[in-house]
């Protein structure tokens, strides 16, 4: 909750202090006067994260460290379970469960940096003045830090009400709705010129708004609503599986999604000339990422409830 509140206020200095650039006198670096009130903020918001950190070690833990100490003598130590590449692979595929969770995983990764280094692409054609591009940034944060703080209130009640598989796939749908209108408005922007124009802007500033509720709404789902689902599948998992399961995923499945999006990037711009170029193929792969992530949620919910009525 904290970070998000954070996020509003962050953001809205952020913005305030790229317009700052309309009271400076001709010939001054605006964006060279915007940097260093922003690393003044960075280096002050340090100073007193270092403060707090200091005087909560000498007046809340230090007074605790023998009481700590004792709890962790006497407890036993857990091992936790290592396993390589090639260990954790074998695992995903010998266990459905886990393998239908770690396809959650790998598919929100490459899904998020498929839509995102785009979207980034076209935000710097809609703004090419560092104080500009600075100040919708701004506002952008504000807005996620918002966002997510409704969705972690209303989360709780869509559990509640719809339960664990309608919570899966909000995530997944609010990425292929919006993931897939900023790729619409990028591959036909000249067909959406005339719906542009009635609104009084242009397809590129409607691919980037677009664009940006993606990147808010998939990240506020993320922590909301898809953190808690992942994390409440291991629940009916027996120590061995949730210990093996975690670490297979930690290995294999989050890697996957955080690179995957990016080296299919990489081939496609090699092959095709560029990222422009590339976009058609980028869209079909995402619409393919989100079919398989949907199956996965069903397929994963099917089993979850299944080993929740056994419990």
């Amino acid at each position: 909750m904290g970070a998000n509140v954070a996020l509003i206020f962050s953001g809205q200095y952020v913005k305030w202090v790229s317009k700052m650039r309309a009271s400076l006198a001709p010939g001054v670096d605006a964006w060279g006067v915007s940097l260093k009130y922003l690393m003044g903020a960075v280096i002050a918001s340090g100073g007193v994260l270092l403060g707090t950190y200091t005087w909560m070690q000498k007046n809340v833990v230090g007074k605790d460290v023998p009481a700590i100490e004792g709890k962790k003598a006497a407890a036993p130590k857990k091992k936790k379970a290592k396993m390589g590449l090639r260990e954790s692979a074998k695992f995903l595929m010998n266990s459905p469960y886990i393998r239908d969770l770690a396809t959650l995983v790998i598919s929100y990764g490459m899904c998020i940096n498929i839509v995102e280094v785009s979207w980034k692409s076209k935000l710097k054609q809609a703004f090419p003045d560092p104080n500009d591009y600075s100040a919708f940034m701004g506002n952008f944060s504000s807005t996620m830090g918002t966002v997510t703080l409704l969705m972690m209130l209303i989360g709780r009640t869509i559990f509640q009400r719809f339960g664990w598989r309608v919570a899966a796939l909000v995530t997944p749908s609010m990425i292929g709705l919006t993931g897939l209108g900023f790729f619409a408005l990028t591959i036909f922007a000249p067909t959406f010129a005339p719906l542009a124009a009635a609104l009084g802007t242009t397809p590129l500033m409607l691919a980037v708004i677009i664009g940006a509720a993606q990147n808010i709404l998939s990240k506020s789902s993320k922590y909301s609503l898809f953190d808690p689902c992942k994390e409440m599948a291991y629940i009916p998992l027996d120590q061995d599986s949730k210990t093996k399961g975690k670490a297979a995923i930690d290995v294999v499945g989050n890697p996957m999604g955080k690179s995957g999006g990016a080296l299919i990037q990489q081939v496609l711009i090699f092959a095709v000339g560029s990222l422009a170029a590339a976009t058609p193929y980028l869209a079909v792969i995402l619409t393919g990422l989100i079919f398989s992530w949907y199956k996965a949620v069903n397929s994963l919910a099917s089993q979850f409830d299944k080993a929740m009525a056994v419990e």
